[in-house]
């Protein structure tokens, strides 16, 4: 008899649920998890070889628990890219922004408390939330992935949520979500509860309009999360971050696990915001390259939805999964992100992109026969 999950004690609000992951797959060109495509440049990987060897010297001893010097230069990246001022009582660091998304529902949600976000969107939200504890509330957007906002506040208002989410550029759909969405959103929760509300910016970096940073201002219940993993090429680095209030800063510290962030990943990070304008040149490509995608997909004859991500959401198919598969045949990986009718493809390279488009080209010509 085999004895699997089913048979452990899980808690109930877990089973049958699947871990978060997209398909690893040996394929020419991988285009399915918005990974920067340009490896960092050899100046850079020189200078965290430095870093860490330095690091490396004290592994002996417990890193900085409250990564001081990491959070000045996050604030100082921040202000300079915002013009919006922060300093370090204002930030605070994890292990990439999923573990900012647990802690901050470790804080304000759990057992008891509920948290609502406007799906389609970033299913880690949902899933974190679950993982905690925290009851979850899906949240409604229009036909064209837009927050409905009317039924957004009616919904706030209904539910009296703990913790808001506003993800923008929005993942999986790569439209941005504007000011004045956010601020209808978050005077709805304040009228509700209080409650929290999170702005997740993983992608503003490709964004072709601002971040909503300078919303902080003389709003304590609102916090902006970020990550290094897009922007600055770093998936493999893990780091993520938050501006907030001083107080929420104070209070995510509460539920921190003593230590969290590894002396070799400070070292990591503080190398790589030395390469800070380096590192924006190859999101100025990728924003060229993710307006050309939307062109030319267009152009074959696809819907595309507006994007400020460095990816693309397209259809619309009778059968996404078979498209999908579809052009996994031709040697190019993307996303089947769960949105019925709708694909997701990463900005690449010109040549990873100029793949996918033959491939694409290739689906659609068939369709057409």
């Amino acid at each position: 008899m085999t004895f699997g999950i089913d048979d452990l004690p899980v808690r109930d609000e877990l089973r049958g649920k699947s871990p978060y992951g997209a398909p690893q797959l040996d394929v020419p060109v991988r285009l399915n998890t918005n990974e920067n495509p340009y490896p960092l440049p050899e100046a850079l990987v020189e200078r965290i070889a430095e870093r860490v060897r330095e690091a490396a010297r004290d592994l002996n001893r417990y890193p900085d628990r409250d990564a001081v010097e990491l959070r000045t230069r996050l604030a100082e990246y921040l202000t300079n890219t915002s013009g919006h001022p922060l300093d370090v009582s204002n930030v605070w660091a994890a292990n990439g922004s999923n573990e900012v998304i647990q802690q901050l529902l470790q804080t304000f949600g759990g057992p008891g408390r509920t948290a609502i976000g406007f799906e389609p969107s970033y299913s880690m939200h949902g899933l974190i939330a679950r993982g905690t504890g925290t009851g979850w509330i899906s949240g409604p957007r229009h036909e064209d992935f837009t927050i409905d906002v009317p039924a957004a506040v009616k919904a706030i208002a209904e539910h009296r949520p703990d913790v808001v989410f506003v993800t923008t550029p929005n993942n999986p759909t790569g439209n941005a979500v504007p000011a004045e969405t956010v601020l209808a959103l978050y005077e709805a929760a304040q009228r509700a509860k209080p409650s929290m509300v999170v702005v997740d910016e993983a992608y503003i970096e490709f964004s072709h309009g601002a971040s909503l940073l300078p919303l902080l201002d003389g709003r304590p219940n609102l916090v902006v999360s970020r990550t290094m993993s897009k922007a600055f090429g770093a998936a493999g680095l893990r780091l993520g971050y938050l501006a907030a209030h001083p107080a929420v800063v104070d209070a995510v510290q509460l539920v921190r696990l003593p230590y969290h962030l590894s002396a070799v990943t400070q070292a990591t990070a503080l190398a790589a915001l030395e390469y800070t304008d380096t590192l924006l040149k190859y999101v100025e490509q990728l924003k060229t390259e993710r307006d050309r995608l939307v062109a030319e997909l267009r152009a074959i004859g696809y819907e595309v939805t507006e994007s400020d991500a460095n990816f693309v959401q397209f259809g619309r198919f009778a059968d996404s999964h078979a498209v999908w598969r579809e052009i996994l045949d031709r040697g190019v990986l993307v996303r089947d992100n769960g949105v019925p009718g709708w694909l997701r493809v990463s900005a690449g390279t010109p040549e990873e992109n100029d793949a996918f488009l033959d491939a694409v080209r290739e689906v659609k010509k068939e369709q057409n026969t």
